[in-house]
């Protein structure tokens, strides 16, 4: 596949939207439109016997969410431990005396260019969150496996990444035995 032409829709701080003219193999044209976005990273905090979510108010769905803390950090450089470990702090207070990363995930292949890089935060120590403002009416609890595995089952959380990101934290524990 060739990339013939390109042009971009949209900007902002958070996305580009661009639309590709590429040429098949068979010498035919298609448009690919998708977005450019900055790579995130999703925390799983656990003390060992519970996870840590954030709750916030999600414009496109029209609902409050319950997820797993995470985001994107501008800059050129995408260290996935540096913005767990500033995630966490800032979305719930919590600092991680260890930050492993269990793998990485693209939350829309067929739309996007960004991935999610999944870090399991342990040895957590709590403090005063440090919020953005846009972050003003964000909540966060504790929640046993059990009560995670029902919202997840339940449709209580939907977000693609938190539940991609346990599927991870699962598959770590099915091999290695341990969380920690």
């Amino acid at each position: 596949m060739e990339t013939v032409g390109s042009r971009e829709i949209y900007s902002n701080r958070w996305i580009t939207l661009r639309e590709d003219v590429v040429r098949q193999g068979d010498g035919e044209e298609s448009i690919y439109a998708f977005i450019r976005k900055a790579d995130f990273a999703v925390v799983i905090p656990w003390d060992g016997e519970r996870f840590h979510l954030v709750e916030q108010y999600r414009y496109p769905l029209g609902r409050r969410c319950w997820e797993f803390p995470g985001g994107a950090v501008a800059g050129e450089e995408f260290d996935p431990i540096a913005v767990a470990r500033q995630e966490l702090r800032e979305e719930t207070g919590l600092r991680a005396e260890r930050l492993t990363l269990l793998g990485k995930v693209s939350p829309a292949p067929a739309t996007s260019t960004q991935y999610g890089h999944v870090v399991l935060a342990t040895g957590l120590t709590e403090g005063a969150h440090e919020r953005e403002w846009s972050e003003r009416d964000m909540e966060s609890a504790w929640f046993s496996r059990d009560q995670l595995e029902d919202m997840i089952t339940e449709g209580v959380i939907v977000d693609a990444q938190s539940i991609a990101a346990y599927s991870l934290l699962l598959l770590r524990e099915r091999r290695t035995g341990v969380l920690a």
